[in-house]
């Protein structure tokens, strides 16, 4: 579909939206925490930051905020007033009585634990493929408040099927026992085989794990374009509103092409600064890369593979599934999400007789160096010898290229 077709909201219809469909009954004299995105999500946060606290502020007896990081690092103070677009006099004058707290997902004592997934429920969800007892944990500030309000995008996902909802929880907001799990799940169902896709396995795990959560759940989903304006808006349950921003995230974020590419450059945005989120520039466009073809992710201005997980990357390199499950005990002590991680960003292909053999090649073209990258198991390029321009317009020559990657899926015309 052409996205360009369907109109998107201006910021007067988004405060017109939220004034008309979020109820402040159901947040009267309640303490509210509000759980949104960080920076690595196209979102007009200021905006509906400054449009939420307005309209819930009056009745709520409080408002605090906490940036679902995941395993993400955590946000400066800086960066945190960019994000939410408030200078520092605003953050302590207008909105000092306003938290806003990043997550701590590697912090025990910022954890509580709130059930466990059975190992007859791992076993019947993940269709026989994982079987084993996963404590439930998620960041013990929700206790201090009375509703969990999600505020965020819906995006296809590489891991999920589509982003968004209960995922702001899990593992948005969530310990690594859990994210560790249904991560590596998602890896063996493959990115191929998930993203896109609205009922998978994935997602059955994270709406049981949110069930447990002892708090109201309340959710403002919307689906956004390629400049932060936003298509929809949807508010309800995380389920219910959710699964409507997902039917429309499949209409306006699914680009079909009717062939197959050689050879792909997938421009990474700024707001991609590592290859842990960079990934999604291979996850979304994989589908359309031809057996044998090469993708090049294009970011000169990225030089991490990931803050918090890069020595593990860097230990155990960039691999197809297989690689990893026809080697399980050499592996499986290691941190199930890095895994996953590392079969994502390698794509699909076989491991036979000690021979691995990705079905597509991948190409950094970033500040990574030729060391790092062949440390890593990936192709280098330098990017001072690519010419974006040079990319544009050729799709009849079987090259594509995506100036901002990573949230737009791309499938072949009947797929």
């Amino acid at each position: 579909m052409n996205t360009t077709s369907m109109g998107t909201m201006s910021p007067a219809q988004v405060r017109e939206w939220i004034s008309g469909n979020v109820p402040i009954a159901e947040y009267r004299d309640k303490r509210v925490l509000l759980i949104v995105p960080d920076a690595t999500r196209t979102a007009p946060l200021p905006l509906l930051f400054e449009a939420l606290v307005e309209r819930l502020r009056p009745v709520a007896s409080k408002i605090d905020f906490l940036i679902a990081l995941g395993t993400h690092p955590a946000m400066t103070e800086t960066q945190i007033c960019n994000l939410f677009g408030l200078s520092s006099e605003e953050r302590t004058d207008h909105y000092g009585d306003i938290g806003i707290f990043n997550h701590e997902w590697d912090n025990p004592n910022e954890l509580s634990e709130i059930g466990v997934l059975t190992e007859e429920q791992t076993h019947r969800i993940s269709g026989g493929l994982i079987s084993m007892e996963v404590p439930v944990e998620i960041n013990r500030r929700i206790h201090d408040y009375d509703s969990l309000l999600v505020v965020g995008p819906v995006f296809p996902h590489e891991v999920v099927g589509f982003s968004g909802g209960n995922k702001y929880f899990f593992p948005g907001i969530s310990g690594p026992k859990l994210l560790n799990f249904f991560h590596w799940l998602g890896a063996l169902i493959t990115n191929v085989g998930i993203i896109g896709i609205k009922g998978t396995p994935v997602r059955q795990v994270v709406n049981l794990a949110a069930e447990m959560i002892p708090v109201e759940r309340r959710c403002l989903s919307f689906v956004v374009a390629p400049d932060a304006s936003l298509y929809g808006m949807f508010y309800g349950s995380p389920e219910s509103a959710w699964e409507q921003a997902a039917d429309l995230s499949s209409r306006v974020h699914i680009i079909r092409k009717p062939k197959p590419f050689q050879q792909v450059l997938s421009c990474a945005p700024p707001m991609y600064d590592e290859l842990w989120v960079a990934g999604k520039c291979m996850y979304k466009l994989e589908p359309v890369v031809a057996d044998g073809g090469e993708l090049i992710i294009y970011a000169p201005h990225m030089h991490d593979i990931s803050i918090t997980h890069g020595h593990l990357i860097e230990e155990v390199g960039y691999h197809v599934r297989d690689y990893f499950t026809k080697q399980w005990d050499k592996f499986k002590h290691l941190p199930w999400g890095v895994l996953a991680h590392s079969t994502h960003v390698r794509g699909g292909g076989t491991y036979e007789d000690g021979v691995e053999k990705p079905r597509v090649k991948l190409t950094l073209a970033t500040g990574l160096s030729p060391h790092v990258c062949e440390k890593i198991n990936v192709g280098y390029r330098d990017p001072a010898t690519i010419d974006v321009e040079s990319f544009a317009n050729r799709e009849e020559e079987g090259i594509l290229l995506v100036r901002k990657a990573g949230e737009q899926l791309y499938r072949l015309e009947g797929e």
